[in-house]
């Protein structure tokens, strides 16, 4: 899906960032920024990498923030003036 169709069906932008303990020195945290396209208010999306990470990654999770952009900006929509005829 493209990014406009995503936004038109209802998808909104999120941006996660997830903090998590190091493998070999969990006393330390890292940071990783995730961001998807992802429907609000359940973020599956955003769910199910979490999921993989707690089953497939060695970095315990500590704490996730997300934020999430809904508005479309009408500099996102553009007319045309021409018209395309294909066969």
């Amino acid at each position: 899906m493209f990014e406009m169709e995503k936004k038109l069906n209802g998808y909104v932008l999120t941006t996660a960032e997830i903090l998590y303990h190091l493998p070999d020195y969990p006393e330390f945290l890292q940071t990783y920024i995730w961001q998807d396209y992802d429907l609000d208010p359940k973020y599956p999306t955003l769910k199910k990498f979490l999921d993989f990470w707690e089953k497939e990654l060695d970095g315990r999770l500590h704490s996730v923030r997300f934020a999430s952009n809904k508005l479309i900006y009408p500099n996102e929509l553009r007319f045309t003036d021409g018209e395309y005829k294909l066969h």
